[in-house]
């Protein structure tokens, strides 16, 4: 048994969190008891969370580089696209008062490390949190971090899922999306699109503030400025 709180390793049984103390949701289907026969939502959604996972993980081993981040926000949009039919309907409810113990987690350190040497130069990336919280100055972000954190979400439902918890992964997907991964996912996608934005107007990319970059990489800014110039306009076919 795990509980339901994002971020932190089981501690025994906890109850689902009851209905109404989840985060209020738009018009749409109530889903409740799904069991071991998935409908087409849920068949659309797994199939959606495990291409993603798949296509990260084969971004990641490095085979293409030059369409890195073409592809990461390819995925990245239809990722966002699933977590929002997630958002748009009501409370899925799960079968089980308690969640059952998913097994040991995928450990994400190798995936994260590869994104992390993939996209050295552009890795880091700055963020608002709570674009509706109180002002606060932009934090700094990894986008390999970021990504490894989302895949290893996703996962936790996709063993529910597999394990044929249809309505328990439906249940974590959502949460989870409400509570973590869409903010991340939607924070990833303005850094990817900002570094194609960049290249593409010809507007170069401004290297990272000073302690932004906590990396003993041996790189002065100017240097960084460079690298990362230097890998889209490589990736997009521009010369430089």
């Amino acid at each position: 048994m795990s509980d339901r709180t994002i971020n932190q390793q089981p501690h025994g049984p906890q109850p689902h969190p009851e209905p109404e103390a989840q985060a209020p949701h738009t018009h749409g289907p109530h889903i409740h008891g799904h069991g071991s026969e998935p409908d087409d939502f849920a068949v659309q959604i797994a199939d959606s969370v495990e291409s993603f996972v798949l296509a990260v993980t084969e971004v990641a081993k490095g085979d293409e580089p030059g369409s890195a981040v073409s592809l990461l926000l390819l995925e990245v949009s239809q990722l966002l696209l699933t977590g929002g039919r997630l958002g748009a309907i009501e409370d899925v409810v799960p079968e089980d008062r308690f969640e059952p113990d998913a097994g040991p987690e995928p450990d994400g350190e190798q995936l994260r490390e590869r994104l992390a040497e993939l996209l050295a130069p552009i890795d880091v990336y700055h963020e608002v949190f709570d674009p509706y919280g109180p002002p606060e100055k932009p934090n700094a972000f990894r986008i390999s971090d970021d990504l490894a954190g989302v895949v290893s979400e996703l996962q936790h439902g996709l063993t529910h899922y597999r394990e044929g918890r249809v309505s328990e992964a439906l249940w974590w997907w959502q949460f989870s999306y409400l509570s973590n991964w869409g903010t991340t996912c939607t924070a990833v996608l303005r850094a990817l699109q900002s570094l194609i934005a960049h290249v593409r107007l010809d507007s170069p990319i401004g290297a990272a503030p000073d302690g932004a970059d906590t990396d003993d990489d041996g790189l002065t800014d100017e240097q960084l400025e460079q690298q990362a110039g230097d890998l889209m306009a490589a990736e997009l076919g521009l010369g430089r």
